[in-house]
């Protein structure tokens, strides 16, 4: 099944001059593995992404809509009255001719852009900046979207997809509407060689291991993990172990946790 629509993607082609370089972070250094899993693949432009919106009260018009090959999500190459060219994330539902805006006051359309302070709140949105000015840090990938729960004189409270309730200043900007190509999650690879163009190595599970090359390896049959706690094959523990700092700058603005997985 393939969700790449001929209605949604309408040009094949990127706009050459807001493509930049994409280097390889996986291979072999010295003929060592650098990083497990990954390698190879097929050769990649980097899609400059305009996640501030920063042109204000600048209509724009949707020129193309286009499958980037590095993100999950559709991209919109956006044409500005001033004759800028400039990417954006799609939108869900968003088409060639609709006309986008990033305004603090822009209409409740989707695929406008406004500070949430002036976006009713039970409204879905996305691409949602933590602190003004820095652009679009959450809710980016495809099929997302954080739902505005409260907004008072100061802040706003957002509901992330994972349950997690965070506040942040009411001036910051977010998308209206979900992030486009929500059906990224039912795509069929087919076949391993198309995982191989993606950059993805085969992973090999550490219980088919000998005890010399992973903690799970070793017994007579399937034994499974056969340690108390799951480690990594360098000896980290892998399952459980809460890695977040428990000082961290940012536990102020998180109200709730996310939910666990059941």
């Amino acid at each position: 099944m393939s969700v790449v629509k001929s209605e949604l993607v309408t040009r094949k082609k990127p706009e050459k001059s807001l493509l930049g370089a994409q280097k390889s972070k996986a291979g072999r250094s010295w003929g060592k593995i650098s990083v497990r899993h990954q390698g190879g693949g097929h050769k990649q432009r980097y899609r400059i992404i305009d996640f501030k919106q920063d042109k204000f009260d600048i209509p724009g018009v949707i020129a193309a809509i286009e499958k980037d090959p590095i993100r999950s999500a559709f991209i919109a190459l956006v044409h500005y009255r001033d004759g800028e060219k400039r990417y954006i994330l799609a939108s869900d539902g968003m088409k060639t001719g609709n006309t986008v805006i990033c305004s603090a006051k822009a209409p409740i359309r989707n695929g406008n852009r406004a500070q949430v302070k002036n976006i009713p709140v039970g409204t879905i949105i996305s691409n949602i900046e933590i602190f003004p000015g820095r652009g679009g840090q959450v809710v980016r990938s495809a099929g997302s979207g954080a739902m505005l729960t409260a907004v008072d004189e100061k802040n706003a409270q957002v509901k992330m997809a994972s349950g997690e309730i965070r506040l942040m200043s009411n001036v910051c900007y977010a998308t209206i509407g979900q992030v486009s190509n929500f059906e990224h999650n039912a795509i069929n690879i087919g076949k391993a060689g198309r995982s191989r163009w993606m950059g993805k190595r085969p992973a090999v599970r550490g219980t088919v291991m000998n005890p010399v090359d992973h903690p799970h390896g070793g017994g007579e049959g399937r034994q499974g993990i056969g340690l108390k706690h799951p480690k990594t094959p360098w000896g980290k523990p892998a399952l459980g172990k809460k890695t977040r700092k428990k000082k961290r700058y940012s536990n102020k603005f998180i109200i709730k946790r996310r939910e666990k997985r059941k």
